[in-house]
C-alpha cells in the first residue's frame, strides 16, 4: 500500500475505531461521536458504503407514481435513478445511465422534468429507447454491429421493494429483505393504513449539514425544550418523551401529549370538529391519539405518526456536509375533500414549514459547529437515547454487523 493510501486507510480507522468506542458506551456516560465523522469526506464515502449503499434507502411514496408511465427522477449517492411504474404497474426503480454509451438519458440542462408521466425513455444523445421495463426498444445505425442483440441491452434495474406504501431500493443488492427487516416496524404503524394515504403537502430543502445531523435531530425531542419551545413543546413537552429499546434496524421513540391537549383533542372529536386539518385516523387506540410516533428506520427513513396523518422525510446524502430533503405529509383519502380543502391545506403547510425552518436552523447551526476545531465532545441526555442507539447502530455496520435486539440503556 503506497504511503498515501496508507494514510487515508490510518485515517478511517481511527474514526472507525472512535465511533466503535463511543457507541459501547452506557447511556449514562454517553456522548457525541467525533467531529471528523460529520465533516471528514473520507469517512462520508465510508459511510456511503457500509451503511447508506448497504441499507434500504426510501425513495418514493406510492400516491407519487399512481399510473402506467408516472416517474421520478433522482440522484442518490451519485447513482442516477428514476423511479417509475410500467406498463404493467409494476413499481421499478432503473438506473437512468444508458446502456450505449453511458449518458443520463435525463440530465440536467436537457429540459427533462424530474417527475411526470411518460410511455417510453429516449436518450438524447443517440436516440437510444427504452421500454418501461428497462428493456432496449430502439438503437438507429447498429445493424453493423457484430452479434449485437437489443436483448442483451436493458437498463440495469436496482432491488426495490414496497413496504407499507414506500418505495424502497437497495443499492448494493446485497440487503436481507425489507419485509423481514421491517416486520416489526410494519406492525406498529399498520393501524394508519399509509398505502392508502396521498402526499397532501411536500417541500423540497438543500441543506447545508450531514444526514447523521439530521436523523439525529429527528429522533431526539429533548430540543424540543429549545428550538421547539414555542411551537411543539406547549403541546408535546421534550421532558415527557421516551424510548422503546434497541432493535437492528429502527429506532421508535414516543412524544405524549400534555393532558390538556389530549382532553381538547377528545372533545373535538366528540363534537366533529378536528382540531387539526384533517379528520382523525379511524380505529386507532387511545395511547395513538396521545401522542406523536417517531420512527427511524435505518438508515435514514423518517417516519411519524400523528392522530390524523404522517409525515415522511425523504434524506438523500450528498457529502459530508450536505443533503437533499423532502418533507412529506400523507393523509386519508378522504381528507383532501371538501370545499375548504385550499384553506385547511394552506393553513398546514404553514404549519410544517414553521417547525421545520426551526429544525433547518438549528442543523446548519450544529453543522457550523462541527466544522470547528475548537467543538468539544458533549454529553448526552437520557433523553437523547435515540442519539446513542444511532451510534450504536453506525458503530455495528462499520464492523459489518447490525445491534443486538433489546438492550437495556441503564448504567453499567
Amino acid at each position: 500500500m503506497n504511503a498515501p493510501m496508507q494514510s487515508r486507510f490510518d485515517k478511517l480507522e481511527s474514526i472507525r475505531r472512535d465511533v466503535v468506542q463511543t457507541a459501547a458506551l452506557p447511556l449514562n456516560r454517553a456522548t457525541t461521536l467525533p467531529r471528523q465523522a460529520y465533516v471528514d469526506e473520507d469517512w462520508f464515502h465510508f459511510e456511503a458504503d457500509k451503511v447508506l449503499r448497504a441499507g434500504w434507502m426510501c425513495l418514493a411514496h406510492i400516491s407519487q407514481v399512481k399510473e402506467p408511465g408516472s416517474y421520478l427522477a433522482l440522484d442518490l449517492l451519485d447513482e442516477p435513478l428514476l423511479v417509475l411504474r410500467d406498463r404493467q404497474g409494476v413499481l421499478r426503480v432503473l438506473s437512468r445511465v444508458c446502456a450505449h454509451r453511458a449518458m443520463d438519458i435525463m440530465p440536467d440542462g436537457f429540459d427533462f422534468a424530474r417527475e411526470g408521466k411518460t410511455t417510453l425513455l429516449s436518450c438524447p444523445y443517440h436516440r437510444w429507447t427504452y421500454n418501461l421495463d428497462g428493456s432496449l426498444r430502439g438503437c438507429p445505425q447498429m445493424q453493423q454491429a457484430e452479434s449485437f442483440d437489443k436483448k442483451d441491452w436493458r437498463l440495469f434495474e436496482f432491488p426495490s421493494a414496497v413496504w407499507h406504501g414506500f418505495v424502497f431500493v437497495n443499492l448494493d443488492g446485497k440487503a436481507a429483505p425489507l419485509a423481514e427487516q421491517y416486520a416489526d416496524f410494519g406492525s406498529r404503524i399498520a393501524p394508519w393504513r399509509v398505502e392508502d394515504m396521498d402526499v397532501a403537502i411536500a417541500m423540497e430543502w438543500e441543506c447545508d449539514f450531514n444526514w447523521k445531523v439530521m436523523i439525529e435531530n429527528w429522533m431526539e425531542s429533548y430540543h424540543h425544550l429549545g428550538a421547539h419551545s414555542a411551537t411543539l413543546n406547549p403541546m408535546m413537552p421534550g421532558e415527557r418523551t421516551w424510548t422503546e429499546i434497541e432493535h437492528p434496524y429502527y429506532v421508535r421513540a414516543h412524544l405524549p401529549f400534555t393532558d390538556a391537549y389530549t382532553a381538547e383533542l377528545k372533545r373535538t372529536d366528540e363534537t366533529g370538529q378536528p382540531l387539526s386539518g384533517f379528520a382523525p385516523i379511524p380505529g386507532l387506540s387511545e395511547a395513538q391519539m396521545s401522542e406523536w410516533g417517531l420512527y427511524l428506520g435505518y438508515p435514514c427513513f423518517m417516519f411519524l405518526t400523528m392522530p390524523d396523518r404522517v409525515l415522511w422525510y425523504r434524506l438523500l446524502p450528498q457529502s459530508a456536509g450536505r443533503c437533499k430533503l423532502l418533507t412529506t405529509t400523507l393523509v386519508a383519502h378522504d381528507s383532501l375533500q371538501g370545499p375548504d380543502l385550499a384553506r385547511r391545506l394552506e393553513a398546514e403547510t404553514k404549519l410544517m414549514r414553521d417547525f421545520h425552518l426551526e429544525d433547518m436552523m438549528v442543523n446548519t447551526a450544529v453543522q457550523r459547529g462541527l466544522n470547528s476545531t475548537k467543538v468539544v465532545r458533549g454529553r448526552l441526555s437520557h433523553l437523547e437515547e435515540p442519539v446513542w442507539l444511532i451510534q450504536r447502530y453506525l458503530a455495528a455496520r462499520s464492523e459489518g454487523r447490525y445491534p443486538e435486539p433489546g438492550n437495556d440503556a441503564a448504567a453499567e
